[in-house]
């Protein structure tokens, strides 16, 4: 895709710096945030030292405690399950879904700052709250806001020296870069390919949200809130999907934010990731275009039943941790009936709500037979104009920016260590298991 080559390039153009915990633990730092200190830098700055000592102490005192077992399973499926990441900013429960800093969707939606009153979270509020593990005030995100504008200009070059337990410090500097221009490159690149190549320049009075929405092109203001409630859902869902632990992985070996990042897009890129963001869409459209927008229930628990039984998937349902439907969906649904309960395609999906998941519990192969984000996502964006489907996976890679980058942030400020976990063959596996079951009582 071209955005993705694109991010890659921006190695070319930006400033080279050389750069040689459980829910109840990530809960117990959040508070409001009650420094008048507008400056997130600085935050970090008090922030950090803390963090470290932390790290020091828990290795210290409990390096050697056992997280759990590893089983051939785990090995063979992907390290499914397998707890061997630290993650800061997020931690996926598979009843209640993503908190980010342990504020689930509803509370973020409840405490973070918006743009208008009972409108959604600012993305920059909760980019605040991920780096800091604070909410903001409003006039703290104001400055963010102003700070990621004033950021979206070609870079100049800096090389430089730094010790190691400051490395934290270009990296934050290469990361808020990186998400402010983000937005840029991806418009422009939407401008291109669907628009005739006619960009419309960024607008430093408007918030990371609105001001996406409008260099797309799409200035209703309730397309502005569903992009501020678009890019926070998506920003981050823990450590272990694709994108995330690419982008952990990469810059473990100590690679730059915009190198990590751009490998981390390489991943989502997948159909098996956030590809799948806009193949519900085209499957939603292609159960109009055989049935009809007024499909009834029993005719639409037909057509799922169809997909099925000719070796396909219904896009948009199930998830690899969840266990219970996805809060993202959760959160989207209710912009939905708030914005356009009548909007056909809106009311297919929640027709779907209702007869996926019986018929995915009746089919007995499923661990999750309800909704993930992908599910709804598609039905928003295409009813305000964004009809693009194959742009979708481009949006989803713009919002991951703030979680993956905020990490990075972190990973070098805690001096977190190259990532090299032992592999092993199946001629191993086999002899190991022989050898404990031979030794089994």
């Amino acid at each position: 895709m071209v955005f993705f080559r694109s991010v890659a390039a921006f190695t070319r153009l930006r400033s080279r710096v050389g750069q040689q915990s459980s829910l109840g633990s990530s809960v117990r730092w959040i508070q409001m945030q009650s420094s008048t200190d507008v400056d997130l830098k600085s935050q970090l700055q008090e922030l950090i030292p803390e963090q470290q000592d932390r790290l020091k102490k828990l290795k210290s005192e409990h390096g050697k405690v056992q997280l759990g077992n590893i089983t051939v399973d785990m090995v063979i499926g992907g390290m499914r399950g397998m707890t061997g990441l630290l993650w800061e900013t997020s931690l996926l429960d598979p009843e209640e879904g993503i908190r980010f800093r342990g504020l689930s969707i509803p509370e973020c939606q409840k405490v973070l700052p918006v743009a208008q009153s009972g409108g959604e979270p600012l993305p920059e509020g909760l980019l605040w709250l991920l780096l800091t593990g604070k909410v903001p005030s409003k006039e703290q995100v104001e400055a963010l806001s102003k700070d990621l504008a004033n950021r979206a200009a070609v870079p100049v070059c800096i090389i430089t020296k730094i010790f190691p337990s400051r490395f934290w410090e270009p990296t934050y500097e290469d990361c808020l870069n990186l998400i402010a221009r983000v937005p840029v490159v991806a418009a422009y690149v939407y401008r291109r390919m669907y628009k005739n190549g006619d960009s419309i320049p960024s607008d430093k009075s408007l918030d990371y949200g609105a001001n996406f929405s409008h260099m797309l092109g799409f200035d209703d203001a309730k397309m502005k809130e569903l992009m501020r409630l678009y890019i926070t859902i998506h920003s981050d869902h823990e450590g272990g999907n694709v994108s995330a632990h690419t982008g952990h992985l990469v810059g473990s070996a100590l690679s730059d934010p915009y190198l990590s990042f751009a490998a981390a897009l390489n991943g989502l890129a997948g159909p098996l990731h956030g590809l799948a963001n806009q193949e519900v869409l085209l499957w939603i459209k292609s159960v109009v275009e055989e049935c009809g927008e007024n499909i009834s229930k029993d005719q639409l628990k037909e057509y799922v039943w169809k997909t099925l039984n000719s070796g396909k998937v219904v896009p948009g349902y199930g998830h690899g941790v969840l266990r219970k439907t996805d809060p993202r969906y959760v959160c989207q649904r209710e912009f939905a009936l708030k914005h356009l309960p009548d909007d056909p395609l809106f009311q297919l999906v929640s027709k779907l709500y209702e007869v996926v998941p019986p018929v995915l519990t009746e089919l007995g192969k499923v661990k999750n037979p309800w909704p993930n984000v992908d599910a709804h996502s598609g039905v928003l964006l295409n009813h305000y104009g964004l009809t693009e489907a194959r742009y979708y996976t481009v949006l989803f890679g713009v919002s991951r920016s703030l979680g993956i980058c905020s990490q990075l942030i972190w990973d070098r400020a805690l001096g977190l260590a190259l990532e090299r976990p032992k592999s092993v063959t199946m001629d191993w596996l086999e002899t190991y298991c022989e050898k404990a079951k031979a030794s089994s009582p």
